[in-house]
């Protein structure tokens, strides 16, 4: 179990203290593989943007600092997962999208079909145009009618 100590400050920012005593603050958890491997590796950066800890596993944090790195990570990323296309206004672009996702149902504008980008395997990032973007984890999870309107696109 790494031996660090983190709370947040008045302006609710993190602090960590180091097994050295060395205090830093702005710390800003930064996922290794965010979309690959959510649960996996992670770095503790400075608020320069320096490396002060790299984290393999972290589970080997102690609990309250693990929860703290959670709560920062989820104020920071937004990349809701659509679990179903339920709807396009049109397939040639842009076009209107209704979906639904684990953050619940919403629409988006794609502007184009290069703004669906495929990762790895059978993984999806769509992009609207705000510029938010939308993970599809596994495009060939979808249900018919979804895997329908998507091919249209790919």
């Amino acid at each position: 179990m790494l031996d660090i100590l983190m709370s947040r400050n008045n302006a609710g920012r993190l602090m960590m203290t180091m097994p050295d005593g060395q205090i830093h603050e702005g710390i800003v958890p930064v996922r290794a593989f965010p979309v690959n491997a959510p649960n996996g590796c992670l770095a503790l950066m400075s608020a320069d943007g320096k490396e002060l800890l790299w984290v393999e596993d972290p589970a080997e944090l102690p609990e309250d600092v693990r929860i703290l790195v959670q709560e920062e990570i989820s104020t920071r990323e937004l990349m809701p997962e659509i679990h179903r296309i339920v709807s396009v206004s049109t397939f040639s672009t842009p076009s209107t999208w209704s979906v639904e996702t684990d953050r619940g149902p919403t629409q988006f504008v794609l502007k184009g079909e290069e703004d669906i980008r495929r990762l790895v395997g059978s993984t999806l990032i769509v992009t609207d145009s705000h510029g938010l973007r939308f993970l599809l984890r596994d495009m060939l999870a979808l249900d018919k009618n979804s895997k329908k309107i998507l091919d249209r696109f790919l």
